[in-house]
């Protein structure tokens, strides 16, 4: 741990499931940790008292080691702006995005009514480019480069039948990602993304909670099981660190082999 010692890390969506742990994991490597939530304070409390916790809990913490609530709905510009002003004037600066927020509205795509179609690109898309737009002005104003890590899906790659604004946003992800990557990288700014599978989080609950539903989805992932939010988190945490230094336009996919086509497990085809 302490690869992050010192950096000053904004997380969106932090208030639980994958973001959430993506703050505690940081903190444990010594970053300061800005958490984005969308509504209330008290959404994002858990996530804080647990990041506290790990400060609390580690020998090495001193009393200048930052956490940051900070409020913003991620699909309004002006909203981002302020919430990058509020983490840059109490950190000083900023040195990793990670571009969680995400949502998700499952519906037959000949019912889909656009106001949902628009929220989910909104948020998934619109935000993480208006994130990584105000984090890349930063990064380029200061002059020393920085990270962006994008919390994509296994679904930029694999299709999500009644979930296609869901899809459509993660495969936009995926090229956002990329063109940031290349247009960025003789700025010292990399740029990649984490593809999780099944991960065990409240957005997953319908499935977690059924054991029918859980074996189901199991018997698709060759590791047979779903991922804890905290595997995922540990592959940020890299991505965002020196060990992935020469590391840019990239998606790391966690996903227990979700993406190497487990119906081909046997060889039915040949």
């Amino acid at each position: 741990m302490g690869r992050l010692e010192g950096k000053n890390v904004l997380v969106t969506g932090a208030s639980s499931g994958i973001g959430q742990a993506i703050a505690v994991r940081f903190a444990q490597e010594g970053a300061n940790v800005a958490m984005n939530y969308r509504g209330e304070p008290q959404e994002v409390q858990q996530t804080q008292e647990m990041v506290r916790k790990v400060r609390s809990s580690d020998a090495r913490s001193s009393a200048s080691v930052k956490d940051l609530p900070v409020q913003a709905d991620v699909s309004q510009e002006v909203q981002v702006q302020k919430m990058f002003r509020q983490v840059i004037e109490s950190f000083g600066s900023l040195d990793v995005l990670i571009n969680n927020a995400g949502i998700q509205i499952p519906t037959p795509s000949h019912e889909t009514e656009m106001a949902d179609f628009d929220r989910v690109l909104g948020v998934n898309l619109r935000g993480a480019f208006l994130c990584a737009r105000e984090a890349l002005r930063h990064f380029v104003a200061r002059g020393t480069g920085g990270v962006i890590v994008n919390n994509s899906s296994v679904h930029e790659i694999i299709s999500k039948p009644t979930y296609a604004s869901y899809s459509i946003s993660k495969g936009g992800m995926e090229n956002l990602t990329k063109t940031l990557a290349l247009e960025y990288a003789g700025r010292g700014i990399r740029v990649n993304a984490v593809g999780p599978g099944a991960v065990v989080t409240p957005i997953n609950k319908a499935w977690i909670d059924n054991p029918k539903a859980r074996e189901e989805v199991c018997s698709h992932i060759p590791m047979g099981r779903p991922a804890s939010a905290e595997e995922i988190a540990a592959v940020f945490a890299f991505l965002a660190s020196d060990d992935a230094s020469y590391i840019t336009g990239q998606t790391i996919f966690a996903c227990g082999g979700l993406t190497l086509y487990p119906e081909f497990r046997e060889p039915w085809s040949s």
